[in-house]
Formats: structure tokens, sequence, C-alpha cells
């Protein structure tokens, strides 16, 4: 399976927004993420979303700030981020398999390179 590639990360000041995107090749009909790992931490889920848009979860600690959307005819996978804070930084990475068990995430398919996201304060 080819790797997805992510773009958008950047540098941005605290309370800031920044727009992720994750663009894969080919037909996809699972469901595709967000993934973030911080500094010195273990990876953890953010966002996923289904096929048809209407099958979406977020971490608690994005909800309301982070919006999660999907474009099937251009194959991306858009992360908007508002209202950004220090505990955001992270490199973001996008899944083409996310599944769940009972409250956990867990990215099934290969990780790409990732995206840094940085929160000045």
């Amino acid at each position: 399976q080819v790797q997805p590639v992510e773009s958008g990360g950047g540098l941005v000041h605290a309370g800031g927004s920044l727009t992720l995107s994750c663009k894969f090749f080919g037909r996809n009909l699972r469901n595709v993420g967000w993934f973030r790992q911080a500094p010195g931490k273990e990876r953890e889920f953010v966002a996923d979303i289904g096929w048809t848009g209407s099958d979406i979860a977020y971490a608690d600690s994005v909800k309301g700030r982070f919006t999660i959307s999907r474009d099937n005819a251009q194959n991306t996978v858009d992360l908007q981020m508002n209202s950004l804070n220090s505990e955001d930084t992270a490199v973001y990475y996008c899944n083409l398999d996310v599944r769940r068990t009972g409250s956990n995430y867990y990215g099934m398919a290969y990780w790409g390179k990732g995206t840094a996201v940085t929160v000045s304060s």
C-alpha cells in the first residue's frame, strides 16, 4: 500500500489556526484519520472520518477545535485546527485504515512521514 502524504504543518502562535492535508492515491473505502506524536510521548489518535463523511470521531482533547473533512474525488482528508495551544505541538500523521476497539483507535495501514506542527506561546 502506498503511503499517504501529509502537508500543511508549520509554526503558529497560540490561538492560531492551521489546516493539514492528507493526500492518498487510489480509492479508499476505509476510515482515514489523523494521529499525532508529541516529543517524548506515544502517538495518539486525533480524529477519523468514514467513506461517506458521516462517521466522524474526535479525541476529547480536540473536540470543538478541530474539524476533519474528506474529499473522495480528490483523495484528500483535511484537518482544520483552530484555537491551537502548546499541547497541540506534535508531528501529525495520516493513516488510511483506522480501526476502533472500544474507545481505542488504531492506525492499521502504513504511516506517512508526517507533518510537524509547532505552537508557540
